[in-house]
């Protein structure tokens, strides 16, 4: 029995690297090789919304909340914003860009979630990348970066986006309504997300409830990568991990139950 046991979870997990594979090849050649531009506009869209941001910014303010430029103070705010975002749009939808694949005993829903999850994590990671290292070029930034608090913020975007992709699969493909109702649910957090301002310098009640945002932790660790002098002390590493964590374990329970009844419907 334990060598069925041995045996049958590197076949099991061969076989769900060649899917995977398949579906991360289709994923690309669907989402970037048939619309125009491509991966080009993966790029242009944090781009342009980087540069807006710093524009009307900067005819406001005489400088940044935080260091000395608009721009990278807005990037290091809106990119792992987007990142979070892409993520669970991808994720959420996992099952119905998949569908017809799904119905074939060797494809899986968590093949298509991971393939969606891991092809959207690399285009954004690069995006980021191409970002930063840009904005640092072109304004000539002298910059000490702490590269691991920079990482530690993409992995914690990473796992929320994960998080409520998962459990978003689930309610998206249970009840029609749910996109709209996320929708709605999701459109206050570009604002309260402290993309733009710091959250010391609001009063301490509203300080106190903006800290139960993940995005909020998120955001300020990625500031402490690029500025050595904020701390950013309010960052819970634990609890951005754990209320991800909920999520996906609570949508990956809901789906192993009911992922055939999801598929009939």
């Amino acid at each position: 029995m334990v060598k069925v046991v041995q045996h049958s979870l590197p076949s099991y997990l061969a076989q769900m690297v060649r899917s995977v594979s398949a579906l991360v090849l289709r994923e690309m050649s669907t989402t970037y090789g048939r619309s125009p531009g491509g991966y080009v506009w993966a790029v242009l869209e944090p781009v342009l919304g980087t540069a807006l941001l710093t524009f009307v910014f900067s005819l406001a303010f005489s400088s940044p909340p935080l260091g000395t430029s608009f721009a990278l103070f807005y990037a290091t705010g809106l990119l792992p914003f987007l990142m979070y975002t892409d993520l669970v749009t991808k994720v959420m939808q996992s099952i119905q860009f998949s569908r017809q694949l799904l119905f074939y005993p060797r494809v899986t829903f968590l093949d298509a979630i991971v393939a969606r999850f891991v092809l959207a994590l690399v285009t954004n990671i690069s995006v980021m990348a191409i970002l930063f290292v840009g904005i640092i070029q072109l304004f000539g930034l002298n910059l000490i970066l702490d590269l691991p608090a920079i990482l530690s913020s993409a992995a914690m975007a990473a796992s929320l986006g994960l998080g409520f992709g998962i459990l978003n699969c689930f309610l998206m493909s249970s009840f029609q309504i749910w996109i709209r109702v996320w929708a709605i649910l999701n459109r206050p957090m570009f604002i309260i997300s402290c993309i733009f301002f710091l959250p010391e310098n609001l009063p301490e009640t509203y300080r106190d409830i903006l800290y139960y945002n993940p995005l909020v932790h998120i955001v300020g660790e990625m500031r402490t990568g690029f500025y050595p002098g904020y701390e950013g002390s309010y960052v819970s590493h634990l609890y951005v991990y754990g209320f991800s964590a909920v999520c996906a374990l609570l949508g990956m329970a809901l789906l192993v139950k009911y992922n055939r009844h999801i598929l009939n419907n």
